[in-house]
């Protein structure tokens, strides 16, 4: 287990492994496909994931692999978190790369892994797989979850 309130005096790029992945609040909205409108550079989210994504449990069920079997999927870094705004602005990486805490439902504040979706924040019974969308119809599913 992590040190407690380890990430209110480590920089991202200094955590480790199991520091860095306990950031991750269980969210699953970066598993949320996006569509980007290439002339403004906009990005709209939809609420298709990734044949993956494990709803009830809002996490990859290939998290080890996931690089392999989708490629395009993005591997959060500190880096990613300082410079990419698709993530939502409620994520920890993000919010940490910003120089902001963390909510209370985060669950390393409230203890409690079910936290982040008691207060809404999850994708958890949001969703629709990919293996049901077909591409051209994804406009169809935008949402405005973080607008």
């Amino acid at each position: 287990m992590p040190t407690q309130r380890f990430w209110e005096h480590k920089a991202l790029d200094d955590m480790n492994e199991e520091e860095w992945e306990a950031l991750c609040d269980g969210c699953g909205r970066c598993c949320l496909l996006k569509l980007e409108d290439i002339d403004t550079d906009k990005l709209f989210y939809t609420n298709v994931v990734c044949e993956y994504h494990d709803n009830r449990h809002c996490c990859c069920t290939q998290y080890s692999d996931r690089s392999l079997l989708v490629p395009d999927c993005i591997k959060v870094t500190p880096e990613v978190a300082r410079t990419q705004t698709w993530l939502p602005d409620s994520c920890a990486y993000r919010l940490l790369a910003e120089g902001k805490p963390l909510f209370d439902w985060h669950p390393l504040l409230s203890g409690d892994p079910d936290s982040v979706h008691d207060a809404g924040i999850s994708i958890r019974d949001r969703v629709i797989s990919e293996e049901f969308v077909h591409s051209d119809e994804l406009p169809e599913h935008l949402v405005h979850w973080f607008d």
